[in-house]
């Protein structure tokens, strides 16, 4: 693991809504990450269903896209969100991890742009996926 892998993994592990929301970094590497969220019952979106609100969906995808920026070789140690669109196609199913891989495809001198996908045990169909662009501070 690069020792920018190392750094983002430790920079996301310790941030606390990340934490909150159980979020647990599975994999890192040049440009690229996976985070998954496990069930909990307090993230539900609609008691009826037992559905995860799409806030938290949208926060592991937040998540998952910075630490994807974070490894790029090209990225410095931190990034923040310009812009993120979420396309929702499902709901998650309940009681399902929600895992989110995302991959740093393009930096700029001052932009990173990032794709994300989303899914719960039915890889078939994505929960959600996401396109955005994130910082790059100046060399």
């Amino acid at each position: 693991m690069t020792d920018k892998a190392v750094f983002a993994r430790q920079f996301i592990e310790a941030i606390p809504h990340g934490r909150a929301l159980g979020m647990v970094l599975t994999g890192i590497g040049d440009g690229t990450a996976e985070i998954a969220m496990p069930y909990d019952a307090r993230l539900v979106g609609d008691p009826e269903t037992g559905v995860i609100h799409g806030g938290a969906v949208s926060a592991v995808m937040d998540t998952c896209c910075g630490a994807a920026v974070m490894s790029h070789p090209m990225a410095p140690a931190s990034t923040a969100t310009i812009d993120l669109r979420i396309d929702y196609m499902r709901a998650a199913r309940p009681g399902q991890t929600i895992v989110t891989r995302a991959t740093c495809y393009h930096i700029t001198r001052s932009v990173a742009f990032v794709r994300a996908t989303a899914v719960d045990d039915d890889t078939e169909t994505p929960v959600a996926t996401a396109s955005g662009a994130f910082t790059v501070e100046a060399r």
